[in-house]
Order: structure tokens, then C-alpha cells, then sequence
């Protein structure tokens, strides 16, 4: 549903936003790789009881979000009471950096679908607190589509689709993503 969905939101975002192209490439270079190698990792380190794997992987992977959540707001809470305030500039793109951030956040997306929008844009704002929230949103949304893409894919493959749980979530997040952005 994410393939269908994200692609709207980059298009409108496209237009409006004018998202961050280097940054988006050194992240969906992180991140194609692992988030296609996801469902095979699931099935792999699942084995018999891969139902039980997956819970305890989404598990994780939202907490993991939760606590980069609170990070993040402590550290703009600080930057802010300390008297800083970030200037809007064109940013210098860290290479590096951003690559592991896409590897780890295709992984997580890879094998639990938690990420895209999450983990991967509160290091977004950690790395790059001066860009622009329209242009990080852009951004987040323009290197989501190949990611989330890929990682459909791999679990195409390994276990299928459910198409009575994709249909009505496609009909219904597509205008939704459309008009969210």
C-alpha cells in the first residue's frame, strides 16, 4: 500500500516542496539493498515461527521510534531554551551519514514496515536540523518511494499479498496521502 501511496505524496511535494535530490539519492542508496533483502530476512531468521520473529521485530522497531522521537524533542527542546535558533540554508549533504541512515531505516523497513516515515526522518532532523520542514518532508516522501518499492517486493516474493487488506488501504490512503500533503 506504501508503493501505491508514497508516490502521491512525493508528486505533491514535488511541486511544492522541491525536495532535498542529493540528499534522497545517498539515502535510497542506503536504503534500496536492505529494505529488498527484508522479507528474505524475515523468512531466514524467522524459521518456523516467523509470525512470533515479526511481532517482536515491529515491537522493537516502534520503540526504537518512540525513543528517537523523545531524543529529538529533548535536543530541540535544549537547542531552543539555550537561545539557538537554526537558520534556514541550503544544507551540506553528509554522505556517510546519511547512507547509514538509509541502510539502517531500509532494514527496519525491510523486515517491519516501521521506519519510512519515522526513524528515517527524526535522523533526517537530527542530521539536518536547518533544512526546512517542507523540504525534509519532500525529501522523507521522494527517497520513501524506491524504499518502500523494494521492500514490497521482497515480500511479494517470500509470502505474498493480501489483497483484501491492500485494495481498501490503497483506495483510501491515496487520497488521504494526497491531501495530507
Amino acid at each position: 500500500a506504501a508503493a501505491a501511496n508514497k508516490p502521491v505524496g512525493a508528486a505533491v511535494h514535488w511541486r511544492h516542496g522541491k525536495p532535498n535530490l542529493r540528499l534522497a539519492g545517498f539515502l535510497i542508496a542506503g536504503s534500496v539493498p536492505f529494505a529488498a533483502a527484508g522479507g528474505f530476512l524475515v523468512q531466514y531468521l524467522g524459521g518456523e515461527s516467523t509470525e512470533e520473529f515479526l511481532l517482536k521485530a515491529i515491537g522493537v522497531a516502534l520503540l526504537f521510534a518512540a525513543a528517537s522521537y523523545a531524543l529529538r524533542m529533548y535536543l530541540q527542546l535544549r537547542a531552543v531554551t539555550s537561545g539557538n535558533e537554526a537558520k534556514q540554508e541550503e544544507v551540506v549533504v553528509r554522505a556517510v551519514p546519511t547512507l547509514l541512515v538509509g541502510a539502517v531505516g531500509g532494514l527496519l523497513v525491510g523486515i517491519t514496515s516501521v521506519g519510512s516515515g519515522s526513524l528515517i526522518m527524526v535522523a533526517l532532523l537530527l542530521l539536518y536540523p536547518t533544512l526546512s520542514a517542507l523540504r525534509l518532508v519532500g525529501t522523507d516522501l521522494l527517497q520513501a518511494v524506491p524504499l518502500v518499492i523494494a521492500a514490497a517486493i521482497g515480500h511479494v516474493v517470500v509470502s505474498g499479498v493480501d489483497w483484501g487488506v491492500l485494495v481498501p488501504l490503497i483506495l483510501g490512503g491515496t487520497p488521504g496521502t494526497f491531501l495530507g500533503a
